[in-house]
């Protein structure tokens, strides 16, 4: 099955998410049910310290998925509209234990509310089915003269 960003975004260059970004994460978003789904592999580069995935790295991979959680809603709520180009307002990242660099982890994220050009995601990221970090924030999507506007 293709990614929203094989779909969608196929010459992105996001740290995280971007297809095309060589030295990036490369996540792949799956929609699943009324949010989406991303499965991760640490490498050695990503820990923090022997066997734990840095924070920052936790946090772009809640941050990336949680915009596409964004994206997906928003579009899915809209289909004649064309892709919309989400940023980040705010998030705000909880860690609840180390991340394992060890095996893959997963990241859910889901819209909890929603408006037109925007949408308050909260997602979860889990090891061996234990919740690691959690994230809440809103997510928008912004219009012509915004750097980011039509980076696809």
């Amino acid at each position: 099955m293709k990614s929203l960003q094989e779909s969608y975004a196929p010459h992105g260059r996001c740290f995280g998410c971007g297809p095309e970004n060589e030295k990036g994460l490369r996540l792949r978003v799956l929609p699943e049910g009324d949010g989406v789904r991303c499965e991760f592999r640490a490498e050695e580069h990503h820990q923090a310290f022997p066997g734990v995935v840095n924070g920052g790295i936790v946090g772009t991979l809640l941050d990336c998925v949680s915009a596409w959680s964004a994206t997906w809603a928003i579009l899915r709520a809209d289909a004649e509209q064309k892709l919309p180009c989400v940023v980040t307002a705010d998030f705000h990242v909880t860690f609840k234990r180390p991340t394992p660099s060890t095996e893959t982890v997963v990241v859910k994220a889901k819209p909890v509310e929603q408006g037109q050009n925007w949408a308050i995601i909260e997602a979860t990221l889990e090891a061996s089915g234990k919740v690691t970090a959690t994230c809440r924030g809103k997510f928008v999507a912004v219009k012509e003269g915004h750097p980011a506007f039509h980076r696809w």
